[in-house]
């Protein structure tokens, strides 16, 4: 008899225990112990997340879902990691942060010594990412740069943005447009982020803005303030100040398919399970007509709609009858029809006499009243439909567009209406993006004559900004070159702005060198048309079109591939049309972070020439396959441009560039490619060459090579002193570096390293 009582108690306890052990791993099932926390303070914690063992969601050794209740608060917090501080949790998938602002901030010792003090902040979470959709990064400050890193996909993830101000003046309330504030936003997906953020001057020049500082925060939450800028050291201190970030939660390592064939499948009885594009794992939710945790056993349950009339739209609260995920509504005996307010019931008795005449005609002059009224319905919303496309159109700068193109062919420029586009990239379909990025989402669209596109929708900005968009409208019509991305129209009848391109299907040169699978194909005659068309389209624009054109933002992500590898320039956004009158234009700064000229940073003064030195530092990417910024380098090979200079003036060119390439045919050509990207990076725009010089050497090398351009090594060696004594390693052109004093010998075969 106790033998048969153990051998059932072994039983009982397998059974129990089978759903939650399945070899090494550790398989979370539905039952929660008695003794798991809710609550924490303000916030419900809701399976898969839990405080105690046994109450969270635990595989692989990954205590994500973990959570600590911190009670030395008032009221207690809920504690996630290292020390992050939960707001809220739901079974939506989203888990809400207070993430500290990081800051840069300047003060003066009691001796009159400048000093700095710099705070980073980072969330270190490999399993969850943060939310494209809720989030925005923002750096505030009159000289400032933030700089976000992570991993998408696993590979490093880096963006950023800068601001700069000279006078409170120019800085408003709500306007985050790069004076005085910036923000971008950010794509899905990435996770283990850091923020930090710096100071091109430190400060020196704006005395009324003593700290930068940046962070990425819920959009919902934030709004930029003019006193903001005048925070200081002591205020970021003392206040401890911290901004709600949200990031997506999923669990497993597979997909819906792959865990539905295991048995560590989280998702339970009346739950529909949801992939996560971006990220790994998958997400539970409840079936429609039922309610709770989809991750707990027995966890989604009916709910009865016929409880509350709000939830259902029969006639009476006794036609209601509940069934397992929704209900229906019955006609009592007698009566026929669908019971529903629409719908109503109807008694089966027949009246014994029916004024067929006079109910005809009341019957008649209803339908004929209620046709009026929807005709004049209709035609009203008509009209209001018009009016609300035509403020739009204002408001997205059409009558600018139309004023700054009279005069020109009709037929430069289609203005594409809402439903054009609507139906050619099926209303929007997430499965026509085929791009994301800091100022809209690039959608593939098919037009009715079977031609497909590339549809660019604005993210919304301010109507003031407007004239940004009418400028690259304007810019890309001017310009008729075969390796300049072709725009075939707009649309300015939306809320946001739409530009409709040609279709390039083979993605950008960034690309291409960045993954090795792509270089692998990029031969070195293939790079070198490459950088042969682009330089023919900054000629053609330096050159050609009147007025003249500065792209302003060369860099290999603007240069699109086609299926022959033929280089089209895309992006000009921030371009800039240059009166006939003027040889440089006094701007803000934009372009991006190491492909910046140096002296425009420090002069703000734009010419032909720093579009020279962008494509210099693409020159180099062509031949060395390396990033133009990349915090994965020691401090002075993190520019790209500097650590290719340094290596120049070594002798020791062989030791940066991509290997694939270097061969007994490619070395002349390449040492020649390379003296002339040096003389495109040099410091002072006076000493580089035109892009129409620059083209005409690239031909020469492609065709039959050609002597090695002609630099000036003296005022090289000045630049370099320039560099090291006046500008301290930030982004683009300033980098610091520790070049020696022997200049780089033309006559030594690329070098070989000492």
């Amino acid at each position: 008899m106790e033998h048969s009582s153990n051998t059932l108690l072994t039983i009982v306890l397998l059974w129990v225990l089978t759903p939650f052990v399945l070899g090494d791993e550790v398989v979370p099932r539905q039952v929660l112990k008695p003794y798991c926390s809710h609550t924490c303070g303000n916030v419900s914690i809701p399976y898969p997340f839990g405080i105690e063992d046994g109450c969270y969601y635990f595989v692989d050794n990954n205590y994500d879902y973990k959570f600590v209740c911190n009670d030395t608060y008032t009221p207690p917090r809920l504690i996630l990691g290292r020390n992050l501080e939960v707001l809220k949790v739901s079974l939506e998938g989203e888990l809400t942060i207070n993430n500290p602002v990081c800051y840069d901030c300047y003060h003066n010792s009691s001796q009159g010594q400048l000093l700095k003090t710099i705070f980073w902040s980072w969330v270190n979470l490999a399993t969850f990412t943060i939310s494209s959709t809720k989030n925005v990064l923002v750096a505030i400050g009159c000289d400032t740069n933030v700089w976000f890193t992570g991993f998408r996909h696993g590979r490093p993830y880096y963006t950023g943005c800068m601001t700069q101000c000279a006078n409170l003046n120019d800085v408003a309330d709500g306007a985050c447009n790069g004076i005085g504030c910036c923000q971008i936003a950010l794509p899905e997906g990435v996770s283990n982020i850091t923020t930090n953020v710096s100071s091109f001057s430190n400060h020196r020049f704006v005395p009324f803005n003593p700290c930068s500082s940046a962070f990425p925060v819920e959009i919902e939450t934030f709004k930029f303030y003019q006193r903001n800028l005048s925070q200081d050291l002591n205020y970021y201190r003392s206040n401890e100040i911290k901004l709600p970030v949200i990031f997506n939660w999923k669990v497993g390592r597979n997909s819906c398919s792959v865990a539905k064939a295991h048995r560590n499948y989280m998702c339970t009885e009346n739950t529909d399970c949801y992939d996560s594009e971006y990220e790994v794992g998958y997400r539970c939710k409840c079936k429609d007509g039922y309610s709770g945790n989809p991750y707990l056993s027995q966890g989604c349950t009916d709910v009865d709609e016929c409880k509350n009339n709000d939830t259902n739209d029969c006639e009476k609260p006794e036609y209601c009858f509940n069934i397992n995920g929704g209900y229906n509504c019955h006609c009592p005996e007698g009566y026929h029809g669908n019971a529903t307010m629409t719908d109503r019931c109807v008694s089966n008795r027949k009246a014994w006499f029916t004024p067929v005449l006079v109910t005809a005609g009341i019957g008649g002059g209803i339908i004929a009243l209620l046709l009026t009224v929807f005709l004049l319905h209709w035609q009203h919303g008509k009209k209001e439909i018009k009016k609300m496309r035509e403020k739009l159109f204002r408001e997205n700068g059409g009558m600018l567009l139309h004023q700054k193109l009279s005069g020109q062919d009709d037929d430069i420029l289609k203005f594409f209406t809402i439903e054009d586009l609507e139906k050619a990239t099926d209303n929007y379909n997430n499965v026509n993006i085929i791009g994301r990025g800091g100022f809209g989402i690039v959608y593939k669209g098919t037009m009715p004559n079977n031609q497909v596109v590339a549809i660019k929708k604005s993210i919304k900005v301010d109507p003031k900004q407007a004239e940004q968009f009418v400028n690259e409208v304007l810019v890309l019509s001017k310009i008729n070159n075969r390796n300049v991305v072709k725009l075939l129209g707009c649309c300015l009848e939306d809320e946001v702005p739409l530009l409709v391109y040609e279709f390039i299907s083979n993605g950008t040169l960034y690309e291409h060198l960045h993954e090795a699978v792509c270089a692998s194909i990029l031969t070195w005659s293939m790079r070198l048309k490459i950088a042969l068309d682009v330089a023919d389209v900054l000629s053609y624009l330096h050159n050609t079109i009147s007025p003249q054109i500065i792209h302003r933002d060369m860099k290999s992500m603007n240069i699109m591939l086609d299926e022959s590898y033929t280089a089209k320039v895309t992006d000009f956004g921030a371009s800039r049309l240059v009166p006939l009158d003027q040889g440089q234009l006094a701007t803000m700064v934009l372009g991006t972070w190491g492909y910046l000229d140096p002296e425009y940073m420090q002069t703000s003064d734009l010419t032909e020439k720093s579009d020279v030195y962008s494509f210099g530092v693409v020159l180099v990417e062509l031949l060395t396959r390396k990033k133009a910024i990349s915090n994965d380098r020691s401090e002075t090979e993190k520019c790209l441009a500097m650590h290719f200079l340094l290596k120049m003036k070594e002798g020791r060119l062989l030791d940066i560039l991509d290997k694939n390439i270097v061969n007994d045919g490619t070395i002349e050509q390449i040492q020649q490619v390379a003296n002339l990207a040096k003389g495109c990076l040099m410091l002072k725009g006076d000493d580089r060459p035109t892009m129409k010089e620059v083209s005409i050497e690239l031909e020469t090398i492609k065709s039959k090579g050609s002597h090695p351009w002609n630099n000036n090594d003296a005022q090289f060696e000045e630049d370099c002193q320039l560099l090291l004594g006046g500008n301290s390693g930030s982004g683009a052109g300033g980098c610091s570096s520790g070049i020696d004093s022997d200049l780089y010998n033309p006559h030594s075969p690329l070098g070989s390293g000492r």
